[in-house]
Order: structure tokens, then C-alpha cells, then sequence
């Protein structure tokens, strides 16, 4: 027992009934924080988990995050839209939080440790509690006639905001930090993702300042290291997030912000104007634009989530590959992308693709045979081909729909408004577009054209407990394939970051990554490993 209880005693992902088992029957107070598939747990909780067991440093406490998506019992907890902590002693419930408020959960944490310590010292009987909350959106749930339900369209009245901690501040290791105040100060945390934007994302992310003197110099900045993206909502009271998260953050001059809001983040964060620290969508339309763009199946995660507790069950949201053949990427793609947007579905992934013979005969490998082979072969290799990975609730049979029969001459006469009537030449036997079969099909045709990425992956010196890191990056379906630790001189740290060479903070970030205070370079090691996403 001594064994398991370490395992779990400082924090265990949590995602299917048998590990909940396991869990809610350890001795001592148990707390979960129940989190959504599509998003994930934030990561400044489980800082915070890891922050409160150390100071207590009691073998009774114990933490974890569950996925509800995958757990029977916590069904009811699927869809929520802010954080929801529940507490476990005895292998029943003893207290339930909502929201991201730390001093509170570090208090309540306290007083459930020492209830339980109660419990199991001195006798005392152990209070069990109900979800008032939950029990009361059951009852409300029950009426399944009124489908203007305000808990229903909860997804829809809420108001969202993308929010970005840029690379300067995650360089200097102030992510989490960050993330803690914005919880602290009432917003709550629905997505976070942490990624480096290539150049191209970039550009597309920020097109709207292309004529801007300084573009050039902001696509380089935003593109040379990890950010933080977080999707940000204020629910308590239906508040607007846009404006509220705007004055938050402060000015983007960081020397107006440090003069009129010296509490803000940029003033506290920020070191020049591109380097501010953070970023917030203007208005409503630029956050919708950006939460596409980032998240594109966010909207139809959260109002998916809503819509199962209404009763009937609704079409499960999945992916479908859809290409667009040489002729009708060249004549006709805008046209036929605005056609894809306005039949509901999200782009996820696109990519514009010249086939090799080898490949189109992979791809269609069983098709070789087939009489029309020959003319499919000089067609997908005419020119570029354009992959997209759509998403929407049934695509699979959706995208087929709308594509109409696969000979162009029966789809012109049998489904004239199809997409395969309007966009192929009725005089060639190939039709210019294509859909998986199957969600099967679809997930592996998405794997050929969108396969799994390699990427390089650095724990920095100084940095404690790396097998939890380690352990963590693996639950979240990264594979490691490769593993090192590296000594690192200052020659080979100016290397690794010389992108980062005309940057303000090139030199800090250089003397953290081969220096332990005023100790020689080289003082301690780097991990790196070779990670690929599953």
C-alpha cells in the first residue's frame, strides 16, 4: 500500500472508471480537479496542487485530474465551463468548489485535510455532501420541451476571448506565474495550449497588420519561441470578457501601461511595445476570428457538451479528410472553400500538396486496379492538390452529401447543386473532389496527409522534479523517442537560440540555460528529448 499511495499522492491523470476507483478508495482526502477532454487540465492548477503538497507535505493529501469525458461517474460534469474541484475522504464526496479562486481552494483544502484528520484520529463522523449545484441542473434537465434552456445554450450567451503569453515571457519562465494571477483575478480558463507559431501561422494570425511598418519585425518575434494560448471567459454574471480581459492586461505601450496601470500585466511583463507580454482580441469579431483559428472545433466542443444533457442524443463531432483535386484547386478553391464554411464545417488543418506518382498510388492503393486508374493518376499529379481536414458533427456523411454522386455527368443530372456537379468537367470521367468513406478511412487518410510531428523538447537546467515532467508530457499522448542530458557551454546555448540573438533578453536567456548563479557555465544539465504527438 506504501507504494501506491506515493504513485497518487502527488498528482495522477485520471481518465477512465478503473483508475476512478482506484483513486477515490486511497486513505486521506483526495482532490480532483475534473477537466473536459478537448481542453485538457490547466497547468497552472497543477503547479498550484504541486506548490500546496509541498508546503503541507502530508501524506494524507492527495491530488488528481479526472477526464470526465472518459469516467461514468462524473457524466453529469462533461460540458462545464469553468473549473470544478471535488473533494473525496472515505470514498465519498465532502465538498465541491467552482471557479478558479487559489486562496480559497488552499483554504478549503485545509479544512477538508483536517476534517478527515478528524475522522480518522479521533472518531468523528465523516460529513458527506451533495452537489447542490449539479443535483439542481438535473432537475432543470428533466424538462426536456423548453430548448431555449438558459443552461442550454450556456455555450452560445458565453463570451470568449483569445488570449496569448508571448515568447519573451515564456522564455523567462513566467507562464505559470501569470496564468495564477488571471485565475486570481476571477477569469476562467476553458483551452489552453502551449505552441510556437511558424512564420506562415504568423502572418495568418496577424494579417490584419500587414501594412504596419513593424509587421516584419512582429511576425519574427511571435514566431521565435513557445506561447502560451488560452481561451479566457468571465461566467460569473454573464460578464464581457473582451473588455474586462483588456483592461486587465493594460495598454500595449508597455511605457503607458507602467505610467496609467502600473498593476496591469503588461506594465508588470512587458519590456517594449512587440514585446508586451501578452496579447487580447479587440473586440468580439477579431475574437471569434481568433478562437477559429487556434480552436476550430471549440465552439463545437462546448455547445456539443451543452447539447447531450437535453436528451436526445446528437451526431458525435468528428474529422473527414476532403481534398480538391488539381483542376478545381487552380480554377476554383476560394469558391469551394466559402461553399465548406457555409455548410457548417471547420477547417482544422489545410495543406496545399504536390503528389508524386508513388504517393497518388499509395493513397489509392485500392483503386490501381480499377479501369479509371490511369486518368486519376495524370489528374492528381497535374498540379497541386489541397488537403483539408474538416470537422463537424457527422462530417463524415455530411461532406459525402454535399459532394454528390462520384461521376460528374449522374451528380449534373441526378444532384445539380452538388458540389461535384458545379466544380467537375462533365467531359472527363474524374470527378474534382474527394471524401473518406468511413470515420475510419477518414482518420487514416488525415494520417497520410497530415502525419504525426517530430519536435525537440528542452527541460531547462534548474528545473525540479523532471520525472513528473516526463511522466506528464507522455499522459498527454506525446511520445519520446529520444532522451538526453546535456552539459550545455556558452557557445552551444548562443547556438541553440541564435534566432533569439537580436532580442532584449538573448543574453539573460543564454546565462540561465549554462549558469547556476554565478557558478561556471555548465554547472548543471539540460534534459532534451525527441517527442512526436500520437
Amino acid at each position: 500500500m506504501a507504494g501506491k499511495k506515493k504513485e497518487i499522492s502527488l498528482q495522477i491523470n485520471i481518465n477512465n472508471d478503473d483508475q476512478w476507483s482506484e483513486v477515490l478508495a486511497t486513505k486521506g482526502l483526495i482532490v480532483v480537479d475534473v477537466y473536459q477532454q478537448w481542453c485538457g487540465p490547466c497547468r497552472a492548477v497543477v503547479s498550484l496542487f504541486r506548490k500546496i503538497k509541498n508546503e503541507l507535505g502530508d501524506d494524507l493529501l492527495h491530488f488528481a485530474t479526472a477526464e470526465a469525458d472518459g469516467i461514468e461517474a462524473l457524466e453529469k460534469y462533461r460540458g462545464k465551463c469553468e473549473p470544478t474541484f471535488l473533494f473525496y475522504a472515505g470514498g465519498q464526496l465532502v465538498s465541491v468548489m467552482r471557479g478558479p479562486n487559489s486562496p480559497l481552494l488552499q483554504k478549503t483544502i485545509q479544512e477538508e485535510l483536517n476534517n478527515e484528520k478528524s475522522v480518522l484520529e479521533h472518531g468523528v463522523a465523516r460529513r458527506a455532501v451533495k452537489d447542490e449545484s449539479l443535483t439542481e441542473e438535473e432537475v432543470n434537465g428533466d424538462i426536456e420541451d423548453n430548448p431555449h434552456d438558459e443552461d442550454l445554450s450556456a455555450a452560445d450567451n458565453e463570451s470568449y476571448t483569445v488570449a496569448i503569453i508571448k515568447p519573451d515571457v515564456v522564455a523567462h519562465g513566467k507562464a505559470d506565474e501569470i496564468i495564477m494571477k488571471i485565475q486570481d483575478a476571477g477569469f476562467v480558463i476553458l483551452a489552453h495550449e502551449e505552441r510556437t507559431l511558424s512564420k506562415a501561422e504568423a502572418e495568418g494570425f496577424y494579417r490584419h497588420k500587414a501594412a504596419e511598418p513593424y509587421f516584419q519585425e512582429l511576425i519574427q518575434f511571435m514566431s521565435s519561441g513557445p506561447s502560451h494560448v488560452l481561451v479566457i471567459s468571465m461566467t460569473e454574471g454573464r460578464e464581457d470578457v473582451i473588455p474586462a480581459w483588456r483592461e486587465f492586461i493594460g495598454p500595449p505601450d508597455v511605457e503607458e501601461a507602467r505610467t496609467n496601470q502600473p498593476e496591469s500585466l503588461r506594465a508588470q511583463y512587458g519590456t517594449e511595445t512587440l514585446s508586451n507580454a501578452l496579447h487580447g482580441s479587440s473586440d468580439s469579431e477579431q475574437a471569434s476570428r481568433e478562437l477559429a483559428f487556434f480552436f476550430p472545433n471549440f465552439r463545437m466542443a462546448m455547445a456539443g457538451s451543452s447539447s447531450e444533457r437535453a436528451g436526445p442524443e446528437k451526431e458525435h463531432v468528428e474529422r473527414t479528410l476532403a481534398l480538391i483535386r488539381p483542376d478545381a484547386a487552380r480554377e476554383n478553391r476560394e469558391e469551394i472553400l466559402a461553399r465548406i464554411h457555409e455548410a457548417g464545417f471547420t477547417v482544422a488543418m489545410q495543406k496545399e500538396i504536390m503528389l508524386s506518382e508513388d504517393q497518388v498510388r499509395q493513397f489509392y492503393s485500392s483503386h490501381v486496379e480499377e479501369e479509371y486508374f490511369p486518368s486519376l493518376l495524370h489528374n492528381m499529379t497535374s498540379g497541386p492538390v489541397l488537403a483539408l481536414a474538416l470537422v463537424k458533427q457527422g462530417a463524415v456523411e455530411h461532406w459525402r452529401n454535399i459532394l454528390g454522386p462520384k461521376d460528374p455527368v449522374q451528380a449534373k443530372s441526378e444532384e445539380p447543386n452538388s458540389l461535384r456537379a458545379q466544380f467537375s468537367d462533365v467531359n472527363s470521367s474524374i470527378n474534382q473532389l474527394h471524401g473518406s468513406g468511413s470515420s475510419d478511412e477518414a482518420e487514416n487518410e488525415i494520417g497520410f496527409f497530415f502525419p504525426p510531428e517530430d519536435t525537440l523538447a528542452v527541460i531547462k537546467p534548474h528545473t525540479e522534479r523532471k520525472e513528473e515532467i516526463l511522466e506528464e508530457i507522455q499522459a498527454r499522448g506525446f511520445s519520446i523517442s529520444h532522451l538526453k542530458d546535456t552539459v550545455l557551454s556558452r557557445e552551444m546555448a548562443e547556438e541553440f537560440y541564435k534566432e533569439h540573438r537580436d532580442k532584449p533578453f538573448f543574453s539573460q536567456l543564454v546565462d540561465y540555460m549554462c549558469r547556476n548563479g554565478g557558478e561556471l557555465c555548465g554547472a548543471q544539465e539540460s534534459t532534451s528529448f525527441k517527442i512526436s504527438f500520437v
